[in-house]
């Protein structure tokens, strides 16, 4: 690992206002793959579709793993078939580790149906899961140590990995985030890659919306745009 904080990168590209809307430019291609592979379930139909039957257990998809629907349905006391962010966070943590309230929060954001409230069915909850797997195999690909944490170049060769071409003064603006005042090296534990990964990858995915045709240009008008940016703000803070 770097034995150094990263030195202050170039300045970031501009975003200009024009007529009321804002046109975001992002450097070259934002995105090395632009159908990547765990979208935000905002079409039932890219991770299975509602009423599959697997184990005797409707809303996964039919490839599901069963430890998956176990882990699911352990926490889903009532058999509402839908789980909350607290029941979320106990079911990850019989698979991969007890995240942070805010990280829970974010992820519940991200993969939740849009017609529901804060809460994540099964089929929502297998696509977090099965990205959560492809997250945690490219943070142990490049923690070369096997510290457990990875620091500011790791992480920006992780998420180029993971497709994410992000300008260097960005990735250190949420990458500051964690500096906890000690003056040490600051370092990202799992929990905290994933919770800068999501924002990463979920304001990606509402700028592909906009730019269906990956130009690399978008234009919102106001009220989109602080639509689009508040609601990661706020699961951040």
């Amino acid at each position: 690992m770097a034995s150094s904080a990263p030195s202050a990168p170039p300045a970031p590209e501009s975003y200009a206002q024009q007529d009321h809307a804002f046109t975001a430019t992002p450097p070259g291609d934002y995105t090395l793959h632009h159908q990547h592979h765990h979208q935000p379930p905002s079409s039932m139909a890219e991770h299975g579709k509602e009423g599959k039957f697997f184990g005797g257990s409707s809303g996964f998809p039919p490839e599901t793993n069963p430890n998956v629907i176990r882990s699911f349905q352990t926490v889903d006391r009532d058999s509402s078939g839908y789980i909350d962010e607290n029941e979320l966070q106990q079911a990850l943590s019989s698979g991969y580790q007890r995240f942070n309230i805010r990280t829970i929060r974010l992820l519940m954001f991200l993969f939740k149906n849009p017609r529901d409230a804060l809460r994540i069915g099964p089929n929502e909850f297998a696509a977090l899961w099965n990205c959560l797997g492809e997250w945690r195999a490219t943070f142990e690909k490049y923690d070369k140590d096997r510290s457990g944490k990875i620091d500011f170049f790791e992480l920006r060769d992780a998420l180029y990995g993971l497709g994410y071409a992000i300008p260097p003064s960005v990735l250190l603006v949420l990458y500051s985030k964690y500096d906890d005042g000690s003056g040490r090296n600051i370092e990202l534990n799992f929990d905290s890659f994933i919770e800068c990964g999501m924002i990463v990858k979920g304001l990606t995915e509402k700028f592909k919306e906009k730019d269906l045709r990956y130009s690399g240009m978008a234009t919102f008008k106001y009220d989109e745009f602080m639509s689009m940016v508040i609601p990661f703000l706020v699961s951040y803070d």
